[in-house]
């Protein structure tokens, strides 16, 4: 499975998010309610750009050791 961000897609369905970044779609789904990860959202459709993935990623604390 490949899970890298494709180059040339830029809005990715919860489903595809929560692959990239490994996590399950629920979290997916709380995380884009809690604010942490940013959507945008036409019609009944939330789709999560390639660039706020990125963000969030970017933006996660590693645990201290």
């Amino acid at each position: 499975m490949n899970t890298a961000l494709a180059p040339d897609q830029l809005l990715y369905t919860p489903t595809e998010a929560a692959k990239v970044l490994r996590f399950g779609r629920s979290t997916v789904y709380e995380l884009m309610a809690e604010g942490s990860l940013k959507y945008v959202k036409r019609g009944r459709a939330r789709r999560i750009r390639r660039s706020d993935l990125e963000a969030y990623v970017n933006n996660l604390e590693p645990l201290p050791n």
